[in-house]
């Protein structure tokens, strides 16, 4: 998360809806069980008896817990055919991630992350942590940055290497990459400087990540302080990034891995 002393991004108050949602949701996710599911259909659709096989409880615990899921909209089901058994094969529910499921749930986690909830709701702080740390170590394998808002909203990239250079993509020059990758934002992202000549450059070194502003027109934010040019500042997980200010600007979390908590949640 960010430091004590960096700008807060959202601030909700007591009465808020959002607020109440959001409890809701955390409800969901701070299951260990349920984030046991996740992690079997993350990648091939499975039915209730194959899921409660894998994580071994019961069939009415299994269902319950994917209904948890679905209400929330990470889990969707659809039609398939059982494994061949000793009476033939039968049709059956079959339950998958949503595409773009688990990046969702990251954003989420990250947006919300850098809200400023009331002190009477410190349970709900904590419980929000201790769910991001969860998900993140068990989904977020390496950095990443997640779109939020324009024509590719949700659009996640994955930071590799030491260096990667990012700016709004260039139909008549292909433009040439900076370090080690180059992410190009498509042209929607009007007010982000070409990837030929980078907006911003994210740069990691001995496990630290900074940003730097490459000397776009738009200038660059972090948690809405804008950047000198050519100087690097340290990121944080759940860091609010601008490229650019406005409709046509781009605006990014950053998020990174992280080892879930320690002590295991309880079932909800």
């Amino acid at each position: 998360m960010i430091d004590e002393d960096a700008s807060t991004t959202y601030v909700l108050d007591e009465r808020s809806d959002s607020l109440r949602e959001l409890s809701g949701y955390l409800d969901v996710l701070s299951s260990s069980t349920r984030l046991k599911i996740l992690k079997v259909i993350e990648t091939t659709p499975k039915d209730v008896r194959q899921i409660s096989s894998e994580i071994q409880t019961s069939y009415e615990n299994t269902k319950k817990h994917l209904d948890r899921l679905l209400g929330i909209g990470v889990v969707k089901k659809e039609a398939g055919l059982s494994r061949e058994t000793s009476t033939g094969i039968h049709p059956v529910w079959k339950y998958s991630l949503i595409p773009g499921g688990m990046e969702a749930i990251i954003r989420n986690l990250g947006l919300f992350g850098n809200i400023r909830i009331p002190l009477s709701d410190t349970g709900l702080s904590a419980k929000l942590e201790r769910v991001r740390r969860e998900v993140s170590g068990e989904f977020l394998k390496q950095p990443a940055i997640i779109l939020l808002g324009g024509p590719d909203d949700g659009k996640v990239f994955y930071l590799q290497g030491d260096t990667t250079d990012i700016g709004r993509i260039d139909g008549d020059a292909p433009g040439r990459r900076t370090g080690d990758r180059a992410v190009a934002l498509s042209g929607g992202y009007a007010a982000v400087t070409r990837v030929s000549r980078p907006h911003a450059r994210f740069s990691c070194r001995h496990g630290v990540w900074h940003i730097e502003d490459c000397g776009s027109t738009g200038g660059t934010y972090v948690n809405g302080t804008a950047l000198d040019r050519h100087s690097k500042t340290r990121l944080h997980n759940g860091d609010f990034i601008e490229l650019a200010k406005g409709v046509l600007g781009a605006s990014l979390l950053f998020a990174l891995p992280e080892r879930p908590a320690s002590k295991e949640d309880a079932e909800s």
